[in-house]
């Protein structure tokens, strides 16, 4: 049974491990409504009113979308272009740093 106890210990370390990537990205900080439509300069306005109206911040590489697990930290970025270093876990960022 400790056997079995140890595998699955293990298993799910590595699986956690290579669920998480860590890096440097560039995209844009678009809105949920819009989506992979916010990946361009001409969407900056529809993504500020949008978000003033609730929807809530992204990130845009393409046409992948990222949620954003702290978008107090994109505030003053929605709609435009920008590096951001963090951690993407299943499709989620969370942002470390991030620069226009």
């Amino acid at each position: 049974m400790k056997k079995y106890l140890m595998l699955f210990v293990v298993v799910l370390s590595f699986t956690a491990a290579y669920s998480m990537d860590k890096g440097k990205w560039t995209g844009f900080i678009g809105d949920d409504d819009c989506g992979k439509k916010g990946n361009n300069k001409g969407h900056a306005d529809c993504a500020k009113s949008c978000i003033k109206g609730g929807a809530k911040p992204v990130f845009v590489i393409g046409d992948k979308v990222y949620k954003i697990s702290n978008p107090k930290k994109v505030e003053t970025f929605i709609g435009d272009e920008v590096t951001i270093t963090g951690t993407l876990t299943n499709d989620v960022l969370e942002i470390e740093t991030i620069n226009k």
